[in-house]
């Protein structure tokens, strides 16, 4: 399964940022059998934009074949297109390796 989160740094040390789609950041996590096994961290291009940010982003990340989205918050236009690709979208807080432990211990409140 892979995981991508809004993040304000680099890596899964870093806290969620409570902004999606002008985050600085976005990690990637690749979790099997309840284990974060790698990550990878793409900066959030989309975030520069004057507008359309949230369409951007989303299409970004849905690019990256992930199946879900540890995020604060998220816009109305983001969260039609990741429904669209079918990625559930989580609200997450705090350290972003505790919010992964979260949402694989299933206590992420899911926000679509």
């Amino acid at each position: 399964m892979r995981v991508v989160i809004s993040s304000i740094g680099k890596d899964i040390n870093s806290e969620v940022s409570q902004v999606f789609a002008r985050c600085p950041y976005f990690i990637i996590a690749e979790i099997e059998n309840k284990e974060i096994k790698k990550t990878e961290t793409i900066e959030n291009e989309s975030a520069k934009q004057f507008g359309g940010a949230g369409i951007s982003a989303s299409q970004k990340v849905a690019e990256k074949n992930v199946n879900s989205v540890i995020t604060g918050n998220i816009g109305p236009k983001a969260s039609m297109v990741l429904k669209q690709f079918n990625i559930g979208v989580y609200r997450g807080s705090g350290i972003i390796k505790e919010a992964l432990q979260e949402f694989v211990e299933n206590k992420l409140e899911k926000i679509q």
